[in-house]
């Protein structure tokens, strides 16, 4: 499922954002959604607060860097 991406100015923005364990319930299922939204706003990382959830998780895809440095070196 597509999150909504919250903007700057949003209040969970400026709130630290809490610790969690992997027990925390229904992870799997945010972290799918994370990885859905991010590759939807054509990102390569997004954090749990940027879709109003605050705890501390964040998605990120390295390829997409690894690629470019790839790129550079040829």
């Amino acid at each position: 499922m597509i999150l909504p991406i919250f903007a700057y100015g949003q209040p969970i923005l400026k709130k630290k954002a809490i610790d969690i364990d992997k027990e925390y319930e229904g992870l799997s299922q945010f972290i799918d959604n994370l990885w859905e939204t991010m590759y939807a706003a054509h990102g390569v990382g997004i954090a749990a607060p940027q879709v109003g959830h605050g705890i501390r998780v964040f998605v990120i895809d390295t390829i997409q860097i690894m690629e470019d440095g790839k790129k550079k070196r040829e």
